[in-house]
């Protein structure tokens, strides 16, 4: 098979993985709290048919140029834009948009799972859960951190049905009316993430953090709203999706016609091949 037939495959596959990338993306414009990709393309392989040589002046010789052949191209990364979106008001007051940087964080097992999208409510037993009954955490009870929080666990208002007009504050601050007074519940706490594009993304607008995202220098670190570079929160409202459609249809068809360009190379090195092969008949 001939070096071009190569290259060609290999653009093929890296223009359909900037495809499927851009097809994502167009398909979540409208999903709350979504974040594009792109794709970045890089050269790969290269055979080198002479190396490179100095000039000899004794010699009166002088300097060569490397020749080489490459062997195409990859998609090299797939990387997460985590620039922040527009806010859709909602009209639902649990609804939470976070004005600036930071994570809301849901229970996981033992462990955290990081969100942008702050769609809560209350369950029976007077969980704080957000859209799919995932334990929105926090701190419980009156009082406010007033730096890091040290235990971040899940919020649940006990009494739940004794209180009424519960709603949440800029600050994270849960309220509700009990007996004609205005009680603190708790806060809903926000991460501050070291390196949010190393975060792995889970499915269902949830990110989790595992390698490339904290160490022991810069750990991941909990707070109340408006805390520690945190951004305060916008109620009756969501964070929109960041896809740019003009942007993505665009880039969609440079990547279309890379694709048909890569199979044109694969058809005309293959009917090269014909050519040879017909030459014995």
């Amino acid at each position: 098979m001939s070096t071009g037939m190569y290259c060609g495959i290999s653009g093929v596959k890296a223009y359909q993985t900037g495809i499927d990338v851009i097809g994502n993306n167009i398909a979540n414009v409208n999903t709350y709290g979504f974040k594009s990709s792109r794709v970045t393309y890089r050269d790969v392989f290269y055979q080198t048919l002479a190396s490179s040589s100095k000039s000899d002046a004794t010699n009166s010789i002088g300097g060569a140029n490397p020749s080489q052949v490459g062997y195409g191209a990859t998609a090299a990364t797939i990387d997460v834009l985590n620039t922040r979106a527009g806010m859709a008001t909602t009209g639902n007051s649990k609804d939470c948009y976070i004005n600036g940087e930071g994570y809301f964080v849901v229970k996981d097992g033992n462990g955290y799972l990081y969100t942008r999208v702050g769609s809560f409510g209350f369950d029976g037993d007077g969980n704080l859960v957000d859209g799919n009954k995932k334990l929105v955490c926090g701190t419980n009870g009156a009082t406010k951190p007033t730096g890091a929080i040290s235990t971040c666990e899940p919020i649940k208002v006990e009494d739940y049905s004794t209180y009424k007009n519960i709603s949440i504050g800029s600050d994270g601050a849960i309220t509700g009316e009990k007996d004609g007074e205005i009680k603190t519940l708790g806060y809903i706490a926000l991460a501050n993430i070291p390196n949010p594009s190393g975060l792995t993304q889970q499915g269902g607008s949830y990110y989790k953090a595992e390698n490339n995202v904290a160490n022991d220098s810069y750990p991941i670190k909990y707070y109340t709203p408006g805390v520690g570079e945190t951004g305060s929160l916008v109620t009756s409202a969501l964070e929109a999706s960041n896809t740019d459609l003009a942007t993505e249809l665009t880039q969609m068809i440079i990547n279309e016609r890379g694709f048909q360009a890569n199979t044109k190379i694969i058809t005309v090195s293959d009917e090269m091949m014909e050519t040879l092969v017909n030459m014995k008949r």
